[in-house]
């Protein structure tokens, strides 16, 4: 790293690789950030998906099939990395180890073995900042109810609901992907891949799970192979949770749903917290707007909107009467990686995922596929 200047490796050139690249490439939309990432290397199974990158970023010196030679490359300060769930253990340990600032996809590893695995080798490695991917609370209306929660606004927790719903897989013939198979998705199945975006801001509030109760569904159980062939669907399409969670020593209960196949969804991540003194709630269905409500004992109970517009973590050149979308969100939750890659842990407003939430997820998934088998529920 020379002069603020963060020399970037993408490993995994699919649609979120093209995200984070795409973020890096506008990075002159931020205005007063004193860093700036610099793609330098990119490396994917299949060399014909690194032409995008070579075509669009000239800075790009190295390109490679191996995520060795890239995660060894002295000219690479920190990694982006995107892939199935299967490779995360191998890749994420071989990077932090070789002294790279990580920032990988969720869930961290594709069980709760390997995600052990990644943190311990974060744990050996503190020089490197180890973050996951975790685009949703960078939204201006959910970082001010991050701000609110670091006030401690809304008094004791009453209740809280949060959630993130697709629509993707309605489409019984959708072909078959590596997130609908088991051996390279994992057990978790809808959990590995949105829970980490439901749980990030609740858990991040300190809200301990103590226990849950989940039900698992697999609605669409065969779907066309690359041939035509029908091919078993193996992993989860929907999680709902209840769960048990904990504050300030006082118990409530938090419901979580993780869903891919959820009619009229296209993307929604939404998130509602009740307090006895403030509450608020959120969705993407309307990205400006941030509902609230303050009590008073006696007064009104009066729910507000207000459209708060583009007032994100990072100032940037857009207006701020102008809406945020979630390519902002990605560039916001880069800007914030890179801002610990050059200051150091703790030193930003609001974090990527820590290593740490990652595990408790893991906790709550691991459990939660147990609660569903025995139908009961099961502590965390």
């Amino acid at each position: 790293m020379k002069d603020n200047r963060i020399r970037l490796g993408i490993i995994g050139c699919g649609l979120m690789g093209k995200e984070a690249a795409s973020a890096v490439a506008r990075w002159c939309h931020l205005t007063e950030v004193e860093f700036a990432p610099e793609i330098v290397a990119v490396c994917d199974a299949r060399r014909e998906n690194m032409e995008w990158f070579t075509k669009h970023f000239p800075t790009v010196k190295h390109t490679c099939t191996d995520y060795r030679r890239l995660v060894e490359n002295r000219e690479v300060d920190a990694v982006y990395c995107a892939v199935p769930h299967n490779l995360q253990r191998e890749i994420y340990v071989a990077a932090v180890e070789a002294g790279k600032h990580l920032l990988g996809e969720k869930p961290f590893g594709i069980d709760r073995e390997a995600n052990a695995a990644i943190l311990a080798a974060a744990r050996a490695h503190p020089e490197a900042i180890v973050r996951s991917s975790s685009e949703f609370p960078f939204f201006p209306a959910v970082q001010r109810i991050a701000g609110a929660l670091r006030e401690e606004r809304f008094g004791r927790i009453i209740e809280v609901e949060c959630g993130f719903l697709h629509s993707s897989d309605m489409d019984p013939g959708k072909p078959l992907n590596w997130k609908r198979i088991k051996a390279t998705n994992g057990e978790y199945g809808v959990m590995g891949d949105l829970g980490l975006h439901v749980f990030h801001l609740p858990l991040r509030a300190g809200w301990i799970p103590r226990n849950v109760r989940a039900i698992l569904s697999d609605i669409v159980t065969a779907r066309p192979d690359a041939t035509g062939k029908l091919t078993a669907c193996d992993t989860w399409d929907n999680a709902t949770f209840l769960v048990e969670c904990e504050a300030q020593g006082h118990a409530f209960p938090l419901t979580a749903r993780m869903q891919r196949i959820a009619p009229g969804e296209t993307n929604t991540w939404y998130l509602a917290i009740k307090g006895t003194r403030f509450s608020a709630r959120f969705s993407t269905r309307r990205p400006k707007t941030l509902e609230t409500l303050s009590y008073e004992p006696g007064g009104a109970q009066r729910w507000e909107s207000e459209d708060i517009g583009y007032e994100s973590l990072y100032r940037t050149v857009t207006g701020r009467i102008f809406e945020f979308g979630f390519s902002d969100a990605v560039q916001q939750m880069l800007a914030a990686f890179f801002e610990e890659a050059v200051k150091g842990a703790g030193k930003v407003a609001f974090s990527c995922a820590t290593p740490e939430e990652t595990r408790i997820s893991h906790e709550v998934f691991t459990a939660a596929l147990r609660s569903h088998e025995s139908k009961q529920v099961v502590a965390v």
